[in-house]
């Protein structure tokens, strides 16, 4: 144990204080013949990190040896030194304890040198030997036990030489004292080996717990990774299929905003030209969040692109779109969907609305709903959907958009709600589409303080 606090090195250095000689040296033995030794330390410090120095010099007539010794302590060691003996301080005083308890005189030196001893002499053997049993349970009780008595004998011995030296209970002889005087010692010895085995045992335990666990949070964090990386990817792609650029029509204007609650989301929107003069505007939610909800969501796209010829009739689409995902989805699933025709040259706007937040029209400052509509996608297949028509005005704005907007929570927990849109879209109808678009995402995100509930999608219909 204490060998292992100090270390001692020699370094020899060279210093050159003068320009070495061209001419070779007369001897080989120059050094030895020409060296002159001057006796005692030059210099003696310490340094900051517990390391002592002493320097020596040693010069002849060329150029001067420093030969410095260096003695540094281990804090570590150290500090696990000094832990043992407050562990060691801690048994004799237990012992003393139950001594006094049991009505045995006690002295308590000689109680302290017995543990103190005892466990510096018995620690290092038992570290040594822990390879033979380091076995499962309970070889390596057994085997333990068996080792600790073992050694218990020699430690035994040669601490009852120390206290019969330094602190002997009584004038006695050494042979005496080794033969009546083991309670104390062995049951020291006893204490403080299985402490010892149990402290190991724990350590050990929870070392490799800790392992294991930081291999599960680095495999844990690997994982999370890659999904990070694949849902950065899955919404790449689900950005893809919503239009890049919204096509527009003469007197006119269409803005929209996407917002989901995830890294993917099963809000849907699409903006398709029909010919010089119609317009297809469509907006669906699929039930759920995440990557369930968008891989259904890319259905119903793929579903609307392949009925496109049919846009002349909304309600067509609906029932199409229909037929399709009853087929596919699964029981719990369905999805909203609005899906409407703007005719530019008749200023009309067809549609038909299955299971979809009502749109909200502003029209010469009065505030309606389109609330005609059928049943949500996905659910009944025998559902005959209907087409309605609106006609539309200078200064008219058409608000299309999911129930995120409408069900964002606020910090009391309440919902932003129809009549939140409503109020706003009545009093900002002067603004343009993209103004309204970007001013009404903005009050709704301030509203529930950005934490969206479910996935927000806004398209806002403007006319000139």
């Amino acid at each position: 144990m204490i060998g292992r606090l100090w270390r001692l090195t020699v370094k020899v250095s060279t210093r050159i204080i003068s320009e070495l000689p061209t001419t070779p040296p007369e001897s080989p033995d120059r050094l030895h013949t020409d060296a002159n030794c001057l006796l005692g330390m030059v210099t003696i410090r310490c340094d900051v990190d517990r390391e002592f120095a002493a320097e020596r010099e040693i010069q002849n007539s060329g150029d001067p040896l420093t030969i410095r010794l260096t003695m540094g302590a281990d804090s570590k060691s150290l500090t696990t030194f000094f832990r043992n003996q407050g562990v060691y301080l801690f048994i004799a005083f237990v012992i003393s304890a139950i001594f006094w308890a049991m009505g045995e005189p006690i002295h308590p030196f000689t109680v302290i040198l017995y543990s103190l001893c005892i466990g510096n002499f018995l620690s290092p053997p038992m570290q040594w030997l822990h390879a033979l049993y380091e076995r499962p349970a309970p070889y390596d009780w057994l085997i333990f036990l068996v080792l600790l008595c073992v050694v218990m004998l020699p430690v035994y011995a040669l601490t009852s030489v120390i206290v019969w030296r330094f602190a002997p209970s009584g004038p006695q002889s050494l042979g005496h004292l080794i033969a009546t005087g083991w309670k104390m010692p062995f049951l020291i010895t006893v204490v403080y080996g299985v402490m010892n085995f149990l402290y190991s045992r724990t350590r050990a335990r929870l070392e490799r717990r800790n392992v294991e666990l930081q291999s599960m949070v680095q495999v844990g964090a690997a994982r999370l990774e890659v999904q990070d990386e694949e849902l950065q990817r899955a919404r790449e792609i689900q950005e893809s299929l919503l239009p890049k650029v919204i096509p527009q029509l003469p007197g006119f204007e269409v803005a929209s905003a996407w917002q989901p609650a995830r890294a993917v989301g099963g809000d849907y929107f699409d903006v398709l030209k029909l010919g010089e003069n119609r317009l297809a505007l469509c907006i669906a939610d699929v039930s759920g969040k995440g990557v369930p909800a968008a891989l259904l969501m890319a259905n119903v796209q793929a579903s609307l692109r392949a009925s496109v010829r049919d846009l002349d009739s909304p309600a067509r689409v609906c029932s199409i779109i229909n037929g399709m995902l009853c087929e596919s989805i699964a029981a719990d699933k369905f999805v909203t969907f609005f899906c409407g025709v703007l005719d530019a040259a008749s200023r009309t706007f067809r549609y038909c609305n299955a299971g979809h937040p009502y749109p909200i029209l502003v029209s010469s400052g009065a505030v309606r709903t389109l609330d005609q509509g059928g049943a949500v996608l996905g659910v009944l297949p025998a559902w005959t959907y209907q087409d309605a028509s609106v006609d539309l005005r200078s200064g008219d704005r058409l608000l299309l958009f999911t129930d995120g907007i409408t069900e964002a929570e606020g910090p009391q927990g309440e919902e932003f709600g129809m009549e939140k849109v409503a109020a706003f879209a009545k009093a900002h109808a002067a603004n343009s589409a993209a103004k309204i678009n970007q001013q009404l995402l903005a009050q709704v995100t301030e509203f529930c303080g950005a934490q969206f509930q479910d996935d927000a999608t806004l398209l806002v219909l403007a006319v000139k």
